[in-house]
């Protein structure tokens, strides 16, 4: 049987990054999960539902002017998480090397996610997605507990998995009060 992967404390991460902690509990106490794990899981199938329904055209846009199309915003939950795991991996695997920060506003131009239908990005969600999970499982509590260095701040493995949930959590809020009522309006 698995354990659980406990909430980091505020010293295993940056500050920035408690949105993301507290997103994932808040979530994991609305749906009556305890492990993130579970989390992670049930976002792909929740990502798609609540993108049914949006044509690929609709999806080319924000919700407001300047924000990020729907397609970019879940290409860059698939960014974001590649380098989060990667993170992890590292961390996990007792690599003492700093890892360096990553920009996200430089990643979004590139990505070319309005070239793209929902379809293949949605799909391209959950080959990330179970990557990811792939990866947690493997780790035991004491890869889990390890400790490194990312954009100069100490993050432990058990806080970069938190932050993976997290920060899809607070995407797909998002997605749901923003997103979906504006581009359904078009």
């Amino acid at each position: 049987m698995r354990s659980t992967i406990a909430r980091p404390d505020a010293s295993e991460h940056a500050p920035y990054y408690g949105t993301y902690i507290n997103a994932a509990a808040s979530t994991l106490e609305r749906t009556g999960q305890d492990d993130i794990r579970d989390l992670m899981l049930g976002q792909c199938d929740e990502i798609e539902a609540l993108v049914r329904g949006i044509s690929d055209e609709q999806a080319n846009h924000g919700y407001a002017p300047g924000k990020w199309s729907l397609k970019e915003s879940i290409v860059h939950i698939c960014d974001a998480e590649r380098v989060f795991a990667y993170r992890a991996l590292r961390i996990a695997r007792g690599d003492e090397t700093p890892l360096s920060s990553f920009e996200q506003d430089d990643y979004v131009p590139t990505s070319r996610a309005n070239a793209r239908t929902m379809t293949d990005i949605l799909s391209e969600f959950r080959a990330v997605r179970g990557a990811s999970l792939a990866l947690l499982n493997s780790f035991d509590n004491d890869a889990i507990a390890r400790t490194g260095t990312a954009s100069d701040r100490l993050f432990s493995t058990r806080a970069l998995c938190w932050i993976m949930a997290g920060h899809a959590a607070h995407h797909v809020a998002l997605t749901r009060d923003r997103y979906v009522p504006a581009l359904k309006a078009m």
